[in-house]
């Protein structure tokens, strides 16, 4: 073998050796470079307005008139700040101020633990109402660090008065105010809560209970709120460990208004009698009918109306709510405890079927919203974290409607946990679960429970326009990123949200 020869025999694998290297260091800096790209990516702006985050979706209708997106100038749109109840100069009916603050609180036995009080006490004060009240609510921070506000779960009130903190109206600081305004047009159970920092604000109590009543009163004997709330693990009711009491006669119907301001769903049943499902998330049920050996479950953020009878016989009832109880009956009176039953009500077929005002086939907008879950970053963070139609928060679908359109939504959840859903400002129906057509009477619910490996489709009505949040209501999670936002066409905010602002909305 010549000399030349030979160093083209061992120049050959020196080659191939540098080649290989090359493409690895490439490889590596492609990898290096989409990963650094998808954590910049990851990243708000320090200061920017949500009516400007994510891709619009317009569900198969027209675009609307103005531009929308990074960049655009939605600034010429309505102000969600301005979209108030009118002032016609009426004097509220209801009137009444909220002062929130950090303090210790003692739950039963337990040692003190972190919380935040309204008016002295957690859940604060009931708001009471009767239909068509005119409703205003001074809330005062005296101390919540890092600002609060009051968010009406439920309540379709106009958008200024939502409370959403980055979205219609900064977060109240400590030694500052703000009035909520609204009418009190829909007759049932709902509640408040803050809607800044609210994985941890609403954790430590930061909530209370609305009631509107129709003006005639109800058709019940009694009315008893049984709020629900885990204060450092301990199941509460009304704020109290353990069993409460609520008199009621015997032979006489109590109205049991359960409300389920946890993350997670609680499952309701009734020792020592039948109950009906009157209302669901404020929606009177159409030809309710006996329930037994049923319990009825609650989502997060969820409210069940019972009627619950009262034996003659003068023993008592006791309404199960997850390892606390509502003991209804004379003064004195005790209950037995039965175990969680087997079986669920099915909402989906209980009650009669009525007329929904409108037709979920003719939609004018036909929106997915696809749960899902993958590896990524959020605000720069890594993990694997929840995907709103396969993107990660921010770059998350903005679902445009226009005011009057008929809009339907399949939500499928693939993402390996349960997640109730909450859309603010509009109550949808229920269509199907699953591909199952709903049967029963009209299943009208702003919290909707969605498992792992289900689907849902349901309807609504775009008829109060603004920017209104669609989210997970498991708290944590819509910190993590499960949130989206249905956008009305002509519609804006001036509010800021970011790292450079006050406000943090979950």
């Amino acid at each position: 073998m010549s000399p030349s020869e030979s160093s083209q025999v061992v120049g050959e694998p020196a080659r191939r050796r540098r080649v290989r290297l090359a493409v690895a260091f490439l490889a590596t800096a492609a990898v290096v470079a989409s990963i650094g790209w998808m954590w910049v990516a990851s990243f708000a702006p320090a200061s920017f307005s949500v009516a400007q985050m994510g891709t619009p979706d317009y569900g198969g209708g027209p675009a609307p008139a103005h531009r929308h997106g990074p960049g655009a100038l939605v600034a010429t749109g309505l102000d969600v700040r301005t979209i108030v109840e009118p002032d016609t100069g009426r004097a509220p009916d209801v009137a009444l101020t909220l002062t929130a603050r950090a303090e210790r609180v003692r739950f039963g036995s337990g040692p003190p633990v972190p919380a935040y009080t309204l008016n002295g006490t957690t859940p604060g004060p009931t708001v009471t109402a009767r239909e068509g009240d005119l409703v205003q609510v001074t809330f005062v921070n005296e101390s919540v660090p890092g600002g609060a506000t009051l968010h009406w779960h439920g309540l379709d009130v106009p958008n200024a008065e939502d409370g959403v903190a980055g979205v219609t109206q900064d977060a109240v600081r400590p030694a500052q105010s703000h009035t909520y305004r609204f009418v009190a047009r829909q007759v049932g159970t709902y509640w408040y809560h803050s809607h800044q920092v609210s994985h941890e604000q609403v954790v430590k109590g930061l909530l209370g209970a609305v009631v509107v009543l129709p003006r005639g009163g109800i058709a019940e004997d009694a009315d008893v709120l049984a709020l629900t709330h885990l204060y450092a693990g301990r199941r509460t009711v009304a704020g109290r460990v353990g069993d409460v009491p609520a008199v009621v006669r015997p032979g006489a119907t109590a109205r049991v208004r359960v409300v389920n301001t946890d993350n997670g769903v609680v499952p309701v049943w009734v020792s020592g009698a039948a109950y009906r499902v009157l209302a669901v998330d404020g929606t009177e049920v159409h030809g309710p009918t006996p329930v037994r050996d049923r319990s009825v479950v609650v989502p997060a953020g969820g409210r069940v109306d019972l009627a619950v009878p009262v034996p003659v016989d003068g023993s008592a009832v006791r309404v199960e709510l997850g390892g606390s109880a509502v003991v209804l009956g004379p003064v004195g009176s005790t209950g037995s405890r039965t175990p969680a039953p087997g079986q669920t009500l099915d909402l989906l077929s209980y009650g009669e079927p009525a007329p929904l005002g409108f037709d979920p086939a003719s939609a004018d907008r036909r929106f997915e919203y696809r749960i899902g879950r993958r590896p990524g970053f959020v605000r720069g963070r890594p993990g694997v974290w929840w995907t709103v139609n396969g993107h990660l928060y921010p770059a998350v679908p903005m679902f445009m409607v226009s005011r009057g359109d008929v809009v339907t939504m399949h939500i499928d959840n693939s993402s390996g946990q349960a997640h109730p859903m909450h859309l603010h400002g509009h109550h949808v129906v229920v269509l199907a679960r699953d591909g199952v057509r709903a049967t029963g009477s009209p299943w009208w619910t702003d919290s909707l429970e969605v498992r792992s490996g289900q689907s849902y489709d349901v309807a609504f009505v775009a008829d109060n326009p603004g920017i209104w949040m669609d989210h997970c209501h498991n708290l944590p999670h819509a910190q993590q990123g499960l949130l989206a936002h249905v956008m009305y066409e002509g519609v804006t905010t001036g509010v800021r949200t970011g790292r450079d602002t006050v406000n943090s909305p979950e």
